[in-house]
């Protein structure tokens, strides 16, 4: 079986070396330790072990594996894999989004996709370092207050904030369900969520179309756009610009809430319109920046 990752997060691939590991009592199975990078030290998990895969014969165990220094949610971590075949240049119209009924499981994929007839899955490491470091989790059980406009003072955030229209586009199913819990608990009630960046447009022409023909404005019924950047189907940086360029809607706030924010993914976002972004998951910082946007004279 192939597995891929999204290359945007890998940094380097460097040769696995047992003396330059420190094993680390207590962990779980697939937390070896910390491993020594160019002076630093980062956590190294065997993906092999938190995919509970076959063990392979113990003659193979001598065999050359590799690490994969990877950053996103501005960590850095290393995944101790078999080997790297290749670098695959392909569209996120080509990849294909796991089953609704697959996803209730908490399956550690996003996706997968047909390379030279061979189906790879695509890994969801942000699940699986969320899995070993319940901080990186998206589940918040209280409701988030942050700083607002004095103007409509005399009406509770709660309310004010359920005035707002947003949309979600995002793939994985645990984070959606995540970001929807936290939204409503915050006073966001009016939140349509998106399983992918193609559903989410399609949704938007259509609403965009509606109020047009009706002689409504788009304000009225939508706020605010809320989009990661991987999706199968369609990327969030193509979502962002369809939006702004081809619908013209140039006004209609585009948030992007992605791992992948880093400068140079900054400068991606800039170049196709996008208003803000916010690393995950970083919620709290989300809704300060809707707050900002919308609850702003």
């Amino acid at each position: 079986q192939s597995f891929g990752i999204n290359v945007h997060k890998l940094r380097e691939i460097i040769p696995f070396n047992q003396s330059k590991v420190t094993v680390l009592p207590d962990s779980l199975p697939s937390v070896i330790g910390t491993f020594l990078v160019r002076g630093r030290t980062i956590p190294l998990i065997d993906l092999n072990v938190h995919l509970r895969r076959i063990p392979e014969a113990e003659a193979d165990e001598e065999r050359r594996r590799i690490v994969l220094v990877c950053e996103f949610n501005d960590r850095v971590n290393g995944f101790l894999v078999d080997g790297v075949n290749q670098i695959h240049r392909v569209s996120w119209q080509n990849v294909q989004p796991l089953s609704s009924f697959i996803e209730q499981y908490r399956p550690r994929f996003t996706g997968s996709i047909n390379v030279d007839k061979r189906e790879i899955l695509i890994i969801d490491l942000e699940h699986i370092i969320a899995e070993i470091d319940p901080e990186m989790d998206m589940v918040y059980d209280t409701p988030i207050e942050s700083s607002t406009p004095e103007h409509d003072q005399e009406l509770p955030l709660s309310e004010r904030r359920g005035k707002v229209r947003l949309m979600l586009a995002e793939d994985s199913a645990i984070i959606r369900a995540g970001i929807l819990k936290v939204l409503t608990n915050a006073g966001y009630s009016q939140l349509t969520t998106f399983v992918d960046g193609q559903d989410c447009y399609e949704a938007i022409t259509a609403l965009q179309q509606k109020v047009t023909a009706s002689g409504a404005e788009l304000r009225d019924h939508l706020n605010l756009v809320i989009s990661d950047i991987e999706m199968p189907k369609m990327d969030g940086l193509t979502l962002c610009r369809k939006i702004k360029e081809e619908l013209g809607l140039k006004k209609l706030t585009v948030l992007m809430f992605s791992s992948l924010i880093n400068e140079q993914m900054i400068l991606k976002c800039d170049a196709v319109g996008a208003d803000g972004y916010v690393t995950k998951p970083q919620i709290p910082e989300l809704v300060e920046l809707i707050d900002g946007f919308c609850l702003k004279p």
